[in-house]
């Protein structure tokens, strides 16, 4: 799946500002790595070591970045696209310049979050931008099974809101729409709607075996004649800026750094196990400090029938 996040998720955050509020899904990684999320980071919250800044409480790839503008990812579809409205309209209210993006699947599109959301940025003039990657598949639901026409841009016009469709697979088409959508989000205060047409050339999940509901045939064409990957490769050697050797020897510096951050979070300590009992409520009520006590009791008697070395009990 790293072949719609490149474009998707990193053109279209190269085209955002610092001061611009994110909600994304849970395939933008390249948001958060572009705005300054480390492997470190990404690999922390995976393992839930004591150095994820969710402390361990989050499903793997629900990431949260409050210092880079980018609110927590959620598991229910959708749940981010009317939150991105509310607070593009408390901007609003506050005359912030700045625009709320919210990142959502053409999957997603189905729920009736994105159209209240919709309908609420246009009436009250939210400057909210919408972008929806349409990779083909809702897990194993093709679009064809999902809507009868022939995409989500026409529902933009149906709420009154400035639509594009864009090549999602295009890295400069799409910084350049939405570059040209925040501007015009900004000056008329106004939401618009970004359909990224891509493909997912990976299977949805672990679990998925994707070969069960498409061909080989159909992943081999989109893997190499319409990459986002290779076109941009292809583009850059053209323009003499990159080679074969030097594509070489960055995948390979790549991988080890990806596995270095892997191995490192792999063998780093889970969070306390009493951090369950903190951000509860403000300041902690007399009946959790009861439990909290009651755990430590436990702990302390029969700790040794516990893996504890794996935690950080400090």
């Amino acid at each position: 799946n790293l072949h719609l996040k490149f474009t998707s998720s990193t053109g279209s955050a190269a085209a955002l500002q610092e001061s611009d509020t994110v909600f994304t899904q849970y395939r933008e990684v390249g948001v958060f790595l572009w705005r300054g999320f480390t492997l470190d980071d990404v690999m922390n919250q995976c393992f839930s070591t004591h150095k994820d800044n969710t402390k361990g409480r989050q499903m793997p790839i629900h990431y949260s970045a409050r210092e880079h503008n980018i609110q927590c990812v959620s598991s229910t579809l959708a749940t981010q696209v009317p939150n991105a409205v509310g607070y593009a309209y408390s901007n609003k209210l506050k005359n912030k310049k700045s625009v709320t993006v919210a990142y959502f699947g053409e999957g997603a599109a189905s729920e009736g979050d994105v159209h209240a959301a919709m309908n609420m940025a246009a009436v009250l003039c939210c400057p909210t931008l919408f972008i929806c990657r349409n990779n083909g598949y809702a897990i194993s639901t093709s679009t064809k099974d999902q809507y009868f026409g022939d995409g989500i841009a026409a529902r933009g016009a149906g709420y009154g809101i400035r639509t594009v469709r864009v090549d999602g697979n295009d890295l400069f088409a799409v910084y350049q729409a939405v570059t040209a959508a925040r501007e015009l989000a900004l000056s008329e205060s106004c939401p618009v709607l970004l359909e990224l047409m891509t493909y997912r050339v990976g299977h949805h999940s672990t679990s998925d075996d994707s070969t069960a509901y498409r061909s080989i045939d159909e992943v081999n064409y989109w893997n190499t004649r319409d990459s986002p990957v290779g076109r941009l490769g292809h583009y850059l050697v053209q323009q003499k800026l990159w080679s074969d050797e030097e594509e070489q020897s960055f995948t390979k510096e790549c991988r080890k750094e990806i596995m270095g951050a892997f191995n490192q979070a792999e063998n780093t300590p889970k969070p306390s196990p009493y951090l369950v009992f903190d951000d509860v409520y403000d300041t902690m009520t007399s009946q959790l400090g009861e439990q909290r006590r009651s755990l430590e009791e436990h702990l302390e008697e029969y700790g040794e029938n516990y893996n504890l070395d794996e935690y950080d009990m400090k």
